[in-house]
């Protein structure tokens, strides 16, 4: 069984820098692709970037330039650094994995607060 969790979020003004992190345990296999998503209140789910087995990285458009996706193969975690926020980044962002063949599994989400 795969979990994710989360940690690093909080709150900062708009200009400063948080780095989440996701931690997985269990066997996360070696073909898969993790990813960082974003959610406010009465909005659907976004992606925010995503980086493959491969290394191949993608980031949404919103943050391009000012959000890193990394991650420690070894450790099993990937982290989210966030600079140059701004308060429309306000929003809980959760961690995914996908498998391919297997599924996809969630973390439970972290806040992250923006103040103007």
């Amino acid at each position: 069984q795969v979990q994710l969790v989360e940690s690093g979020g909080g709150s900062v003004q708009a200009g400063g820098s948080l780095k989440l992190s996701c931690v997985a345990s269990g066997n996360i296999w070696t073909t898969n692709t993790w990813g960082w998503y974003r959610q406010v209140p009465g909005k659907e789910r976004e992606r925010v970037a995503d980086i493959s087995n491969t290394g191949t990285i993608k980031y949404a458009d919103f943050v391009k330039g000012r959000f890193t996706i990394s991650r420690d193969r070894a450790e099993k975690i990937v982290y989210l650094h966030m600079n140059t926020l701004k308060p429309e980044d306000t929003a809980v962002y959760f961690c995914n994995l996908y498998v391919a063949g297997r599924g996809e599994y969630w973390g439970q989400g972290t806040q992250v607060t923006v103040s103007s």
